[in-house]
């Protein structure tokens, strides 16, 4: 009984993450989903231009070349079915660095550990079964000192606020499939991986309109938002580094005995005659020698009274 509904779980959750995947492509071809991936495509060229190393690669999204800009020699892209190859085709192909595509379960990363420079997540997070499992494989795959770029939509924002009410009246103006993480969540997985947050970045805060001569006319609230309400921005980027604590190891460290000052002890003559001690022997009264011998005669004389 458990083998058969095991692969029918199985089914079902792939089938909704395909869904959710179509319904983000077909998002990003309007208006708003054309002005967010025009502001990450900046933000992405910007914060991978000088991250080096030698693999890096792209989960999801494969609209956005993220790593066009990534001067690594070995950059792919990975994802869950449908992975379609003419999403990756950019009108200009030298600005698009994609040497290989991989179908891959986000929760089940088929990498080495250790051994991925450079990870990027464009709202991967948001349309996966277990965001935290998917935490979990990056930090494995990642190689220590790698990084992790990844995006996704603010809730704090107007269109989180717009996206809570249309779905009370079945009309979000997002995916309806996304789950949408808060930064302050995002990042306390993160430091519970061992990651430490590098940078990050807010954008997109012009209101939630679907035409885009209305968005035009709202332009002056980039300027405005970034300056007076940075934490409302509808999309939240965030450059995370992968510390591991080191260990140097070293030889056995030899070290010499060293002897102990030898300290130099007084000599304590016991003798109480001075003069037998003072005059060695057949030889000359030294303490007698030491006195005229007027001085002689006269303790002679005083010891024979």
């Amino acid at each position: 009984m458990v083998d058969e509904v095991g692969p029918v779980t199985s089914l079902r959750s792939s089938s909704s993450h395909s869904d959710s995947i179509i319904a983000l492509s077909q998002w990003l071809e309007t208006a708003p989903g054309r002005y967010v991936l025009a502001w990450e495509q900046l933000q992405f060229d910007a914060l991978v231009a000088d991250i080096f190393g030698f693999n890096a690669v792209q989960i999801g999204l494969l609209e956005l070349p993220a790593l066009r800009s990534n001067r690594m020699p070995f950059v792919f892209a990975a994802g869950e079915p449908p992975l379609d190859t003419a999403q990756a085709v950019d009108s200009d192909a030298k600005s698009v660095r994609i040497e290989a595509q991989v179908q891959v379960r986000l929760e089940e990363l088929p990498f080495a550990s250790q051994s991925i420079d450079l990870l990027v997540l464009p709202h991967a997070l948001e349309f996966a079964d277990d965001p935290h499992h998917v935490l979990r494989e990056v930090e494995r795959v990642l190689m220590p000192e790698g990084h992790v770029v990844i995006s996704g939509f603010n809730p704090i924002s107007l269109w989180g606020l717009r996206q809570v009410v249309g779905r009370s009246f079945d009309a979000p103006f997002l995916p309806r499939e996304g789950q949408f993480l808060a930064l302050p969540r995002l990042k306390d997985w993160l430091k519970l991986l061992g990651f430490e947050v590098h940078r990050g970045h807010f954008g997109c805060y012009r209101p939630p309109f679907n035409a885009e001569r209305w968005q035009a006319r709202f332009g002056f609230m980039e300027s405005a938002g970034d300056r007076w309400w940075s934490y409302c921005g509808a999309i939240y980027m965030v450059h995370a580094i992968k510390r591991v604590q080191g260990m140097r190891l070293i030889g056995p460290v030899w070290k010499e005995r060293k002897r102990a000052p030898v300290a130099l002890q007084p000599t304590v003559n016991r003798s109480t005659d001075v003069a037998a001690v003072l005059a060695p022997r057949g030889g000359t009264d030294v303490f007698a020698a030491s006195f005229p011998r007027d001085e002689r005669i006269g303790a002679d004389l005083d010891a024979e009274a």
